[in-house]
């Protein structure tokens, strides 16, 4: 009898570390977390900003170089959704851009470049929209809190979520191949608090 009750011990102990193993990995119903409060990731950086973990997010405000920075993911993707948590200023260029022909070249022609620029000059472009893709009418704007970006690439089917309100849904076929993601920092103060992608 006592082994028994042992032996269920073990068992349910072994059991309780289940779900905290998988979360300790990154990964819960099939979302993985790239970048947290805890943890900035692991990136490629293509051209250089000052990136660093601030008070729970990985902040950007200002270029070290004349070139935009991108943190590329090191992974490739075709079909995913991706939540990002970010905060931005009035001032801030970023977005997130995917499937990504050349990791070491990333820009809207490219990618696929889902826009966060409240003061673009065309704004049918800016803030909600995919660059050259879809446009967004009227423009939503970002700067001063926190907002949630869900993303979904799904063969050619691309949709884009802000803050609960779909800004695109369109059909493209430009960039249908498994490509890294990329977050953009270009000027302003750029904060990502939480990324996470779940192939599809």
């Amino acid at each position: 009898m006592k082994r028994f009750s042992m032996l269920a011990a073990v068992l349910l102990v072994g059991a309780a570390t289940v779900p905290f193993t998988k979360m300790a990995s990154g990964q819960e119903g099939g979302w993985v977390t790239l970048l947290d409060a805890n943890n900035k990731g692991e990136w490629n950086e293509v051209g250089k900003a000052n990136w660093t973990m601030k008070d729970g997010a990985l902040t950007a405000d200002k270029l070290e170089g004349k070139d935009l920075s991108y943190l590329v993911s090191k992974n490739s993707y075709k079909d995913f959704q991706i939540r990002a948590e970010f905060w931005v200023d009035e001032e801030a260029n970023s977005g997130v851009f995917l499937r990504c022909e050349q990791p070491d070249k990333i820009d809207s022609k490219t990618c696929y470049e889902v826009n966060v620029f409240d003061k673009r000059p065309d704004p049918t472009y800016g803030t909600g929209a995919i660059v050259d893709v879809a446009k967004v009418d009227p423009m939503p704007k970002a700067a001063g809190k926190w907002n949630t970006y869900e993303i979904t690439a799904q063969g050619p089917h691309l949709v884009v979520v802000l803050n609960g309100q779909k800004t695109a849904d369109v059909q493209d076929s430009k960039h249908l191949n498994a490509g890294p993601f990329a977050l953009q920092y270009g000027s302003g103060v750029v904060k990502f608090r939480k990324v996470q992608i779940k192939p599809l």
